[in-house]
């Protein structure tokens, strides 16, 4: 059995936006209030838990200057505290991260456990809790499970999703005697083995100058204003259209990856070291690197695939893959082809995907 979040769009009525919006801002006032109390404790020399912001928020909804927390459901506010416990945790295990205030002109999101919304598998409706009428969802695809929990989330540009967690079976695909090795990059996104390539779509640069002008538009309107706030929200849908079209061409790419080989050998990469190229950030972040490998771990593991990361470290590109010998020169980024002693020309992420290959073939080996 696989956790499996689903996630659909849907259109609330008048009353289902208003409530939404108050669970919104509940939800953020319950988390700031639970982090600037731990935050003040600590100064006085004392550490707090998820039970001691829960006794906090208690007292909180006593006071009658904050009796709009109890128009919500108890649920979103009560799961806001134990995201913040697991930030906290987060933060102590790896040394950074550390939990910031959320902000309300961010994404907004509240989280649902089974207890706080009905589900009629029968007729598909949707029910949260304080709502009379179920939600409009365009179900867009199905599901077998049964919803665990669910979190309601609306990003910049107003628009509304539904994310249901469920536990079903994945049939795992049938075995494959094809391997592969992929090298990714920022001139071609995704260069294999096998001379199969994956073009590198450049969503940023292909609505730079859309965006662009929404942004002219934008300084030229008074800060707060109603045009200043339709302005900000096109250029929030046109943000979150390039964020759509490159999680959907990640996804076809990695799904063609694991439905064609058995074992794919990919290079393990820093993106947070990387990204400090200030002339190569921009085009890292738009290329999605992290989601890539991130996507083919958790396929592999869906449909009994395996996948081998090979060390950052591992000289894949200036390696000869005809004789090992290594390259010999200056290297840099400029260096596209080269030859080898041994005569062997090669192509840079051509020669790199087989090294690749070959090197995630020994190590599982």
């Amino acid at each position: 059995m696989k956790t499996i979040a689903y996630q659909y769009r849907f259109y609330p009525n008048k009353e289902q936006v208003i409530l939404l919006a108050q669970t919104f801002g509940c939800v953020r006032f319950a988390y700031n209030s639970a982090l600037a109390f731990s935050k003040e404790q600590y100064e006085l020399g004392n550490k707090t838990n998820y039970k001691d912001w829960s006794k906090h928020l208690t007292l909180l909804k006593k006071n009658p200057d904050y009796a709009w927390l109890k128009d919500v459901s108890s649920v979103p506010l009560q799961q806001a505290l134990k995201h913040l416990d697991k930030g906290f945790k987060s933060f102590f295990k790896s040394g950074f991260g550390y939990p910031k205030f959320k902000n309300k002109h961010a994404r907004q999101s509240a989280h649902y456990m089974s207890n706080a919304f009905k589900w009629d598998a029968g007729t598909k409706s949707l029910t949260l809790a304080k709502m009379k009428q179920p939600l409009k969802i365009k179900w867009s695809r199905s599901f077998t499970g049964t919803p665990s929990s669910l979190s309601i989330s609306q990003n910049k540009a107003g628009q509304y999703f539904v994310s249901i967690l469920v536990k079903e079976e994945t049939k795992s695909l049938p075995d494959t005697n094809k391997t592969i090795g992929v090298d990714v990059g920022i001139s071609n996104l995704a260069v294999c083995s096998d001379g199969t390539v994956f073009n590198n779509p450049r969503l940023t640069k292909k609505y730079a100058k859309k965006l662009a002008k929404a942004q002219r538009q934008l300084a030229k309107k008074k800060k707060g204003s109603n045009n200043f706030k339709k302005k900000k929200r096109v250029i929030a849908k046109v943000h979150q259209k390039i964020a759509n079209a490159r999680k959907d061409f990640t996804h076809k790419m990695t799904k063609t990856l694991i439905n064609e080989n058995q074992v794919i050998s990919v290079e393990s990469l820093r993106v947070k070291n990387m990204v400090k190229n200030r002339k190569l950030a921009k085009h890292i972040h738009d290329a999605n690197f992290g989601e890539i490998l991130r996507q083919l771990e958790y396929k592999a593991a869906w449909y009994g695939r395996k996948v081998s990361a090979i060390s950052q470290w591992f000289p894949s590109s200036k390696l000869c893959s005809c004789c090992g010998t290594m390259y010999e020169g200056k290297w840099s980024l400029a260096i596209r082809n080269w030859s080898c002693a041994c005569s062997a020309s090669h192509d840079r992420d051509q020669n790199a995907a087989i090294n690749i290959h070959k090197e995630g073939l020994r190590l599982i080996a």
